[in-house]
């Protein structure tokens, strides 16, 4: 009976755990809208990364996000595990 209950238990829970997965944006072919998602980026700054993007070229990196005004380290760092510069 106990390992019923834990397979009962497991049942309900394992499809609540996929609310919890984690996007990765790759910045070099996301929209705006797919960028604004990330924290600390709303609308406004995830348009202009993409216009940002699209004048200079692909980011080789995420640091290169700085280069974008009002995107600094700390934003960079805390989407760090959620972006990917893909070439």
């Amino acid at each position: 009976m106990r390992i019923t209950h834990i397979f009962l238990i497991l049942a309900l829970a394992i499809p609540s755990l996929s609310s919890f997965a984690v996007e990765i944006v790759d910045i070099n072919k996301a929209s705006a809208e797919e960028i604004a998602e990330l924290d600390n980026i709303g609308p406004k700054k995830a348009k202009e990364i993409v216009e940002y993007r699209e004048k200079n070229g692909a980011f080789k990196s995420l640091d290169d996000l700085q280069g974008v005004k009002g995107i600094g380290k700390a934003t960079i760092e805390k989407n760090r595990d959620r972006m990917i510069v893909a070439q």
